[in-house]
């Protein structure tokens, strides 16, 4: 689906004032192209198209919405139509929608609200940020295993519309404890007097409300999951996860890791919703940080002034080992927090993890040593002395560098702080001032000067 092309048709029947071409239009696009186009255009624009919408279709479209173009929507829109929209939202999305709305819309949507349901919604809104709990829903199938299949497909049927999920239904007992798990296949294929008991798996994979949402999704990943049940510490059910969830999740995540790694401050609003001023700020800090911290290099080249004096083509090299050594680095660190984030590195490998950078480091050290000693003899026509005293160091810096970057990560894991933070800003700045001691620690040595 080309989204541009249906921007500039969207615009363009706003100009022709063409509504009715514009309503036709937007009920035969999917609900998120919907959303993705309006989530572009201004949000009085935005608002006028969104009115448009048959009323099912406005609750769908407005789940997908940003949460600037919602938030704007719950200042322009009467407070009942607002309170329409969300009852039409399903629980999760609807506490998704909540969380990022200001404190006095809240108020106003939670006014009209049922004493359970407002209970309820206040209890979601207390899990921690990124816990199971903040990302599951209630909208499941719970049956009992004392049901034939003939009343459990009834009750599905009875049910159904007003649930996320019917694929995986959850059998419990009378204290809702989870007993176990039954697929909707496995129910139409059964015996009408069928057992659930008879039929369910009790080889349950849940999760708390209080585990961390990162580590469900890497449930999800391992076992190939749709739905997932969440937990209280009695085992009672208290919800479920859905895969739609949990892809925003790791969207999430990897958006937030990609923007540590690059030494800004995590954003969830996309790179154009973000004013000039919030995207300088984020950066601003980490810059200021590094900027301070790259003095330290500067002293270390201030300290051998006298070194850099007497051969002077020393300093030519400089940048290429800073940059090999920062490049190596980050090469490791960046391994190093995919493993972690996918599970196959743990806190405990870092032995493992340091001896098979080192090997590694080994081998692209030598490589590019002689290498990088063939181009300097042979192309810069550098005497084998100053040749020699490069390539070794290149050697050295590789392989410090490789070993830092793969251990910083899972210093960072040990002590709960997020390992990207340690990617390539932090790194590069430590490898660079390391870099420049061993040159000139390694010039001195050999060249005697």
């Amino acid at each position: 689906m080309d989204i541009e092309r249906n921007k500039d048709n969207f615009r363009e029947m706003f100009r022709k004032k063409d509504f009715m071409a514009l309503k036709e239009e937007m009920s035969v696009l999917p609900s998120q192209d919907v959303a993705e186009i309006l989530n572009q255009m201004e949000a009085k624009e935005s608002l006028i198209a969104f009115r448009l919408l048959p009323k099912d279709k406005a609750a769908d479209v407005f789940s997908y919405l940003s949460d600037k173009i919602r938030a704007a929507f719950s200042k322009m829109i009467e407070e009942d139509e607002l309170k329409s929209l969300i009852e039409d939202l399903f629980f999760d999305d609807k506490i998704d929608f909540l969380e990022e709305m200001p404190a006095n819309v809240v108020k106003k949507i939670l006014k009209g609200t049922p004493e359970s349901e407002r209970r309820l919604i206040n209890q979601f809104l207390q899990y921690p940020e990124h816990s199971a709990g903040s990302i599951m829903t209630i909208e499941f199938v719970d049956l009992k295993a004392d049901m034939t299949v003939e009343e459990a497909l009834s009750h599905i049927r009875y049910t159904a519309p007003k649930k996320e999920t019917i694929y995986t239904c959850y059998v419990i007992d009378n204290q809702r404890h989870l007993l176990g798990t039954v697929s909707l296949k496995d129910l139409v294929v059964a015996e009408p007097n069928q057992k659930i008991d008879d039929l369910m798996d009790k080889h349950i994979i849940a999760v708390k409300t209080d585990d961390d949402r990162e580590y469900v999704a890497s449930l999800f990943k391992k076992y190939d999951l749709l739905s997932m049940p969440v937990v209280d510490r009695e085992n009672r059910l208290v919800g479920i996860i859905t895969i739609d969830d949990v892809v925003d999740v790791l969207e999430q995540e990897n958006t937030e890791d990609i923007q540590r790694m690059g030494g800004i401050r995590p954003s969830e609003e996309s790179y154009f919703n973000q004013s000039p001023f919030t995207m300088a700020k984020n950066r601003l800090l980490w810059l200021f940080a590094l900027m301070v911290s790259a003095t330290f290099t500067g002293r270390i080249i201030q300290r051998y002034e006298e070194l850099l004096q007497t051969m002077v083509i020393l300093a030519a090299f400089i940048p290429m080992l800073m940059d090999t050594g920062g490049n190596a680095g980050s090469q490791s660190s960046t391994m190093v927090i995919r493993g972690l984030a996918l599970g196959e590195i743990k806190s405990r490998d870092a032995l493992k993890v340091m001896w098979k950078e080192l090997v590694v480091s080994i081998i692209v050290g030598i490589s590019l040593a002689g290498l990088n000693f063939l181009r300097l003899i042979a192309i810069e026509k550098v005497n084998y002395a100053i040749a020699f005293v490069v390539s070794t160091t290149l050697i050295v810096v590789v392989v410090l560098a490789k070993v830092v970057g793969g251990l910083l990560p899972l210093l960072a894991k040990m002590v709960k702080i997020d390992p990207a933070i340690m990617a390539s800003p932090l790194i590069t700045t430590i490898v660079d001032a390391m870099a420049l001691i061993s040159y000139f620690k390694i010039a001195g040595i050999f060249l005697k000067i």
